[in-house]
């Protein structure tokens, strides 16, 4: 077939709607978008974290115009602009018809860290990506949302290892232009520029836009020549410094975030505060009130109406507190804005007033400055009853005002490729037969339309119906997802260095075996979520991997924060083991850990395992993103799990209690742990029919799907927060 070469408006409107998509991290959680930036430069796209907006500076603009005379190519390129002009254009969202309120005045949300992809490397840990997926569910949702955080331009570290397995670290300057973000910018072209009073010092800060789909996360920026050098390298890296970079981090979040805010003219129904870190942004608030002519009371009693608080944090060393002496040299200033005392102030953050020598405590604050707060997860906001029942004198734990929202995950963002085309091409042979049969009521009229629906209870029914995806090709689907996986982690270990001849390069490439159950753990390498747990039981683990006939293996990934001594012993103690004995070539450690490898791991593995320390994981999000491709969950009962399990969609570590010993717990856990492998996940894995189907795995997997996917997600979550929170005051 002859093709017409497109026109020079034809190839201009592509260019131009191409570089609309890829500066709106609405490409991260579609597919065949990220599809189109790959074929562009494919090893560039493996190279340059997969990022859309470095791909279009690699290829030149002559390139990418030529390509698009590739009918086929510019087909595709045109129908992603018109998939993501129309989901920017849509109108019947769920918003518009359950939270219309919300239309004029949208929630602010605050958040110290914002993990949407690894592209943007702005987060540290779990709550950063909490945040992000909160964010990319309201865009879906059609709910008014502005996000606020910081810009940290090194962002989290880098992680490597020495020749002692001890992890060091290392940063690289994130350059805004290659990222998909723009500056903020006023009538006349130029940035904006807003000030916030840190110690002595006006400072000056700057934004940077981050579009999530239909909504924006500003990113505030210190790095101006105006201000001075230490105030510059205040948002140069996520938690970096001391406890002084802690709080003038925060007064710049909270603070800066309002008149931010304020100077887009920007009017939210709701502030909510994600974690403490943000909740100077009541004094701000607070300030406001009191320049316009109202009481202190007036102003405190219109504030807390206005403010909503999200904690994540179960043990009390977790909780941002900061000494008398360092808020009066770095937040005294408040007090002369409040017309109050020192001691006055200080109150604000103390559970008793009077208690000279008692910290200031953000969550404290927090919590005394919000008309609602919550836990996230049901077992987390029982504990936040109780750690904060002293704050309520006369009220039963039952009656403390914390309640309880479980977190979850976005779905469409976490969803590997390989699952989303095996979702698109079952779909659309379901149509396909429905059309034959003359019954397509209940099929998408477009073949893309399924992931309108991927978050309902009824899409994933249908994977208790073996007539609509057999055995067999659902356990032929897990087996191209952990060959992935074993692939991907030979080509990372290999970059990390693991092989220095030859021989070893080939004995590299055999690493893992794609027949062996596949036990995964990977999340940040905080002591209390125990990561050595199952090398305790060194001797039986290191005969179930060379067990021929069942054998087991490991992928470990993670980070441990630079100062986490603790944390980085465990991480050198497990790289040991990988390397210097019996479990060498069962077991890897995949260093760098971020939201690629995190993907990975989670689709390719076939035990997701979590065995913190009970009840120290307020929800933990990683289990949730591993149901939609099939991995089964193996977890103490903390957080979501407990919640999630039902005894038949995974596996639990131990029964719904703890000891109050920690000694006890562990070892408690540890026998419990390797109990439920031997017991149950390895005899169901291997237990295998005439036709070599683990019959009872895949229906564990089936009900895992059925039962926990739909639920455990930021379509539920944040539709939850509207409901309960959001919309009543």
């Amino acid at each position: 077939m002859k093709h017409t070469p497109l026109g020079t408006q034809d190839v201009n409107q592509l260019v131009a709607g191409l570089n609309r998509v890829a500066r709106n991290l609405w490409w991260t959680w579609n597919q065949e978008a990220q599809e189109v930036f790959k074929e562009l430069s494919p090893r560039s796209w493996q190279n340059l974290y997969h990022n859309a907006v470095a791909i279009l500076h690699e290829v030149s603009d002559y390139e990418l115009r030529v390509r698009l005379q590739h009918q086929p190519f510019a087909e595709r390129v045109r129908e992603v602009i018109a998939r993501f002009e129309s989901y920017l254009n849509e109108k019947n969202t769920w918003a518009a018809a359950n939270a219309p309120a919300l239309a004029e005045n949208p929630v602010a949300y605050f958040s110290a860290e914002f993990g949407f992809h690894e592209t943007l490397p702005i987060a540290a840990g779990g709550l950063g990506v909490l945040a992000a997926d909160h964010a990319k569910s309201a865009s879906d949702l059609g709910l008014p949302f502005v996000g606020i955080s910081l810009f940290y331009r090194e962002g989290y570290f880098q992680q490597a290892f020495n020749h002692d397995n001890w992890q060091t670290e290392y940063y690289t300057l994130l350059n805004p232009k290659n990222l998909p973000m723009e500056p903020v910018l006023n009538a006349a072209g130029e940035p904006i520029k807003c000030y916030v009073r840190l110690t002595a010092s006006q400072v000056a800060f700057t934004a940077w836009r981050v579009n999530a789909g239909r909504n924006p996360v500003y990113l505030l920026d210190t790095n101006l020549p105006e201000n001075e050098p230490h105030y510059r390298d205040l948002t140069l890296r996520v938690y970096g410094g001391d406890s002084t970079t802690r709080i003038l981090q925060e007064i710049l979040l909270g603070v800066g975030g309002v008149r931010l805010l304020r100077t887009l003219g920007c009017k939210p129904s709701t502030f909510h505060m994600n974690e403490g870190h943000a909740a100077f942004l009541t004094f701000e608030l607070m300030r406001e009130k009191i320049a316009e002519g109202r009481t202190l009371a007036d102003a405190c009693a219109a504030t807390k109406r206005e403010c909503i608080f999200t904690t994540h944090t179960p043990v009390e060393a977790g909780h941002d507190r900061f000494t008398p002496d360092l808020m009066r040299y770095a937040a005294g200033k408040f007090a002369e804005q409040l017309k109050i005392s020192f001691d006055e102030l200080m109150a604000f953050g103390r559970v008793d007033p009077k208690e000279a020598d008692e910290p200031f405590c953000m969550t404290v604050l927090a919590l005394k400055s919000s008309r609602a707060a919550n836990g996230v997860s049901e077992l987390h906001g029982q504990v936040s009853r109780e750690m904060w029942q002293v704050m309520y004198p006369g009220k039963k734990v039952g009656e403390v005002p914390i309640g309880h929202v479980t977190n979850g995950i976005h779905l469409l963002g976490w969803m590997k490729g390989t699952i989303r085309q095996f979702w698109k091409r079952k779909l659309g042979e379901a149509r396909v037969e429905a059309e034959d049969s003359g019954d397509t009521t209940r099929f998408w009229r477009h073949k893309n339309d399924w992931e309108a629906d991927v978050n309902s209870p009824e899409f994933w029914a249908r994977m208790a119906d073996p007539n609509f995806i057999t055995d067999e090709e659902l356990w032929a689907l897990r087996y191209r997802l952990r060959r992935e996986l074993i692939e991907f982690a030979r080509r990372r270990l290999l970059i990390q260095g693991e092989r220095l001849t030859r021989g070893d390069f080939i004995a590299f490439d055999h690493l893992l075996n794609p027949d062996a159950l596949t036990i995964g753990f990977a999340r940040r390498f905080a002591t209390y979520k125990r990561a050595p747990l199952i090398f305790q039981q060194f001797e039986h683990i290191v005969k179930l991997c060379h067990d021929k006939a069942r054998p087991v293996q490991f992928v470990f990934a993670g980070k441990a924060h630079p100062r986490d001594e603790d944390g980085k012993r465990f991480i050198q103690h497990i790289i040991h083991l990988s390397k210097f004995t019996d479990l060498k070539g069962h077991l890897v450690f995949i260093e760098n850990y971020d939201v690629h490898i995190a993907r990975q791991m989670v689709s390719g593995c076939d035990v997701w395992l979590n065995n913190p320390r009970r009840p120290l994981e307020a929800s933990g999000t990683s289990g949730m993103k591993a149901g939609c491709h099939g991995c089964l969950n193996l977890s103490i009962l903390d957080g979501w799990w407990r919640e999630g399990y039902d005894g038949t969609n995974g596996f639990a570590i131990g029964d719904d209690s703890h000891p109050d010993s920690i000694e006890e717990q562990d070892r408690r856990d540890s026998a419990n742990l390797y109990k439920a492998l031997t017991e149950e996940v390895i005899p169901t894995f291997y237990n295998r029919d005439a036709s070599g189907l683990p019959r009872q795995w895949l229906a564990k997997i089936r009900r895992a799907m059925v039962t926990l996917v739909p639920q455990f997600n930021t379509w539920r979550m944040v539709q939850e927060y509207a409901t309960k929170y959001y919309l009543t005051k």
